[in-house]
This record gives structure tokens, sequence and C-alpha cells, in this order.
């Protein structure tokens, strides 16, 4: 049976998409689209990847129709870049059975959570 293998892209609106593109880049190590076809896209790690439908008024994801949670190898160190770099990062104070989160915006308000997994996610 077919199936779907993996995500190919995650696509959404900005009012300013190269400066955008710009600070995933800089910030979180998130490559942006190739300039033309034939040469290489941002590639993922492997691992745990979640899909999860919420209510609409879901308190996790801030009154936006989506919200995007980005796998990391050193929560405590990509804090601490993104700290430096003036980013406003709050850690989650409980450690959960599946690992350790983090919650920031982008420049454009947008929710991003940072996720260390701990458990069978790691």
């Amino acid at each position: 049976m077919a199936r779907v293998t993996g995500i190919g892209g995650f696509f959404f609106a900005a009012r300013d998409p190269d400066a955008l593109t710009d600070w995933y880049d800089e910030h979180l190590g998130v490559r942006p689209p190739p300039a033309e076809y034939g040469l290489p896209s941002w590639r993922q790690e492997a691992g745990t990847t979640v899909l999860a439908a919420f209510d609409a008024g879901a308190e996790h994801l801030e009154g936006r129709p989506w919200a995007l949670n980005f796998r990391v190898d050193d929560l405590d160190g990509m804090v601490a870049a993104l700290r430096d770099a003036g980013v406003e990062v709050a850690v989650h104070s409980e450690a959960y059975p599946n690992g350790r989160f983090a919650d920031l915006h982008d420049p454009e308000g947008n929710p991003v959570q940072l996720w260390e997994p701990a458990g069978v996610d790691a």
C-alpha cells in the first residue's frame, strides 16, 4: 500500500518572506529553499515527527491555525545561542517523559517550539 514517508515541506504566509527565511537560517539553521532546481534542500535528521490535530481554540496554538515544533540535539545550547542573539525564549520548567521544551516566536510573531527528545523519542 502506498503511504506518506515524511514531511516534504511546510509552507506559510509571511509579511516579509525573505527576512523570515533569513531569520530561520541564521537562528535555527533551517536552510532556505534552493534558488533553482537541482540544488540540494535543507535535510532534517531522521527522528520522531508528530502530526496532531488540536481543537481550533487550543491554547497551544496561540490563536493560529498551526504550530511549528523543531527537534534539537542540545536544548540548552540552542536556547543560549538564541538569547545571545536577542531572541526571547521560555524554557519549560518541567521535563516531560518525552523530553524538554522551550517556546519562542519568530520575528512575525509565529509560535515556535523547540524539543529535545528523551525516552523512546530520543
